[in-house]
């Protein structure tokens, strides 16, 4: 009886798993999926590299064939043209991506113009001189949608931009012959270069200055100008006083000037 009673129990005691095997059961299955994630993760991380330092090598040969000539052999700089070590990518991208570089003529400052080189080449440019030193990247693509917050970008925009650019993005003149360019209809990512880069008179806006979640609301307010025409009718170009001085100069003056002329004509 004893026997047979406990035979039962002998035998659940066997089938029973122990907690070490499970704990090595599990630490094997996390190594192994450990394993598996390292070994893509480093082979992707391998080809990403081996497709950037191809990028900038491409970049390196046309930046000798086109720049080197003014900004020197190591960018380092010459009479006629700063360095370029430490600008960052966004520098490249802006300068180059408008067709302000190269500039076609020594002038105040290089305007915007057709641009030379294809989307590929301009980003294996800045590749090339993004190895040279650290420096602002190419902004991410989630801060260039324009659907930030239009308000505090308005807001922000007239506090920062708007005594050079205009309240209406409309640009304006400097001293020297220099100029705030227009902003209408130019690509956001030029906008957020522009931004963090500080290219011509431009002062720079750092991330402590204006964070990109800020510089995201400013491009949304621009956008916002692109898209909706003014509510006031004919902007006159937006330039403000300006332009609407010397429409009532031109245009109400002379009608009176004509009407006065007119009536003087018709008594005699």
């Amino acid at each position: 009886m004893r026997t047979e009673s406990t035979s039962p129990r002998r035998s659940r005691g066997r089938g029973r798993r122990s907690p070490l095997a499970s704990a090595a059961l599990l630490l094997v299955g996390l190594l192994a999926t450990g394993g598996v994630y390292a070994a893509f993760t480093t082979a992707a991380t391998a080809e990403t590299t081996q497709r950037i330092d191809a990028l900038a090598d491409e970049g390196e040969k046309l930046f000798l064939a086109n720049c080197a000539s003014c900004h020197g052999l190591q960018a380092e700089g010459t009479d006629a043209a700063p360095t370029l070590i430490g600008v960052g990518a966004a520098a490249v991208d802006f300068q180059v991506g408008t067709g302000r570089m190269p500039m076609a003529a020594t002038g105040p400052q290089a305007e915007a113009k057709p641009v030379q080189f294809t989307d590929e080449q301009v980003k294996a440019l800045a590749a090339y001189v993004a190895t040279l030193a650290p420096g602002p990247a190419i902004p991410d693509e989630k801060y260039l949608t324009g659907e930030g917050d239009v308000a505090v970008g308005a807001e922000l925009f007239r506090t920062n931009c708007a005594m050079c650019h205009n309240v209406a993005g409309a640009g304006g003149a400097l001293t020297e012959g220099k100029f705030a360019p227009d902003l209408h209809n130019v690509d956001p990512a030029h906008i957020y270069e522009a931004m963090v880069t500080g290219p011509q008179n431009m002062p720079v806006f750092n991330d402590l200055n204006i964070t990109p979640e800020d510089k995201a609301n400013i491009i949304a307010y621009l956008t916002y100008l692109d898209n909706n025409s003014s509510p006031g009718g004919l902007d006159l170009g937006g330039l403000g006083p300006v332009s609407e001085g010397l429409f009532a100069w031109i245009f109400v003056l002379g009608a009176v000037v004509a009407v006065t002329v007119w009536l003087t004509a018709k008594s005699n």
